[in-house]
């Protein structure tokens, strides 16, 4: 009986060895503690650039200042304007000149001596040479800037720019396609940074420009001009004969504040436009802008 036992005893054991020495082992699970990849979202995917022959869009440089009496009545004019025709009418407005007490930046002085600033509020509409010059009085800019936009433009122009809202920093992609052959062989590209809504003080001669005001009779300051991304006259362009295209990038970190004003990201426009080496912008137009 004993024997029995032990026989089928070693049968066990041996059966028991064989399959452990048999069975494959199995590759350890190693756990996965990668999270999955994102993919890098392409910001500018999308941005087209018309092939067709458009028209001008007119860029109204406006000068300006807080002690300016006469300023919120240009200010009132220019709205009208982007609200009758919209997305053709673009605004700057440069503080500057000795109305100018506060916003002012290291442009200003430079781009009036071009345009041969005399008085406030003035404004020059694509920097074209018109009868009596560059800075126009208030009551020509309607005109001025419906004589400028029933032209054609020899550039179309797309623009988007991408802010960063944690690390404040801003790229701006600018695409260009001409459709005819540029006037001047130097043309160059103007990334202008603007602000909306800067309350603070402004003289008024008069009940100019009520809209201007919220109901605790702060003043809202808009299309202010802050920075220049491209410096004081642009940058230059290779090519300018019909059927040609440029892509341009621009990186920029917004400052906190800008003549001791802060900077609110939610407030800013860009705009890009083209002049013929300083002067005769041909168009401009307002870029897209997306936050991540």
């Amino acid at each position: 009986m004993k024997k029995r036992v032990l026989f089928f005893a070693s049968i066990a054991i041996a059966l028991s060895l064989c399959f452990t020495a048999c069975d494959p082992k199995e590759d350890p699970i190693v756990p996965d503690n990668n999270e999955p990849e994102i993919p890098e979202i392409d910001y500018f995917e999308g941005l087209d650039v018309s092939t067709n022959v458009k028209k001008r869009n007119a860029v109204i440089e406006e000068f300006t200042g807080v002690q300016c009496g006469y300023c919120p009545d240009g200010h009132a004019i220019v709205r009208q304007l982007m609200e009758e025709f919209p997305g053709k009418i673009l605004a700057i407005n440069i503080h500057q000149g000795g109305y100018a007490t506060r916003y002012t930046t290291q442009w200003g002085d430079a781009l009036a001596q071009l345009v041969h600033v005399t008085g406030y509020p003035c404004a020059t509409i694509n920097r074209h040479e018109f009868t009596g010059g560059m800075a126009q009085s208030r009551n020509m800019w309607r005109d001025r800037a419906n004589n400028i936009k029933g032209k054609n433009s020899c550039v179309n122009l797309a623009a988007r720019a991408v802010i960063d809202t944690t690390t404040r920093h801003m790229t701006v992609m600018v695409k260009g396609h001409y459709t005819a052959n540029s006037d001047s062989t130097t043309n160059r590209l103007n990334i202008a940074l603007l602000q909306n809504d800067i309350v603070g003080p402004q003289s008024n001669y008069g009940n100019y420009n009520p809209e201007g005001y919220d109901a605790s009779g702060k003043y809202h300051h808009m299309h202010m001009l802050r920075d220049l991304l491209t410096g004081q006259w642009g940058d230059l362009i290779e090519e300018t004969t019909k059927g040609t295209d440029f892509t341009k990038v621009y990186e920029y970190d917004i400052p906190e504040t800008i003549s001791n004003e802060a900077v609110v990201l939610s407030d800013l426009e860009v705009i890009a436009f083209i002049n013929l080496d300083k002067i005769e912008v041909i168009t401009g137009v307002a870029a897209e802008i997306i936050f991540k």
